[in-house]
């Protein structure tokens, strides 16, 4: 049984730069790899180390297409919307008065929509409104 941890484990150590890098800028899922990578070091329940990492929102741009995407936003000419609380991931936007628009599938992530939010892109996922990312 301890072979079958201490194996999980070093996957999970030798996974971690990969999931670090793909999530550079820190934040949950930085935080959800360190956590579940310590676990299964310490030799916690193999599951919830795997669990632990793929809880963080899933999706959305990478990083070297945000600047891209940010250009092609400007060159549309969106109008900002005026949000009187903080634009960030997991916010919802309200039910009437933003406008959201389709993503051009040049980038990959078609399911969601955009809208420019006190001057800021945002993916926004349709059903619910929600704010899944932040082009800064």
């Amino acid at each position: 049984m301890s072979k079958k941890i201490l194996f999980a484990g070093a996957v999970l150590v030798a996974l971690a730069p990969v999931g670090a890098f793909a999530q550079s800028g820190g934040g949950a899922a930085a935080g959800a790899t360190t956590g579940a990578v310590g676990g299964a070091i310490v030799g916690g329940p193999v599951g919830a180390a795997i669990g632990g990492v793929t809880g963080a929102i899933v999706g959305g741009l990478a990083e070297q297409q945000q600047p891209q995407f940010r250009q092609y936003v400007v060159t549309q000419g969106v109008p900002s919307y005026r949000y009187q609380e903080e634009v960030r991931v997991g916010a919802t936007l309200p039910a009437s008065g933003v406008q959201y628009y389709e993503v051009p599938q040049q980038y990959g992530v078609t399911n969601y929509r955009y809208t420019v939010v006190n001057d800021t892109p945002v993916l926004v996922e349709p059903g619910t409104r929600r704010i899944v990312q932040v082009i800064r």
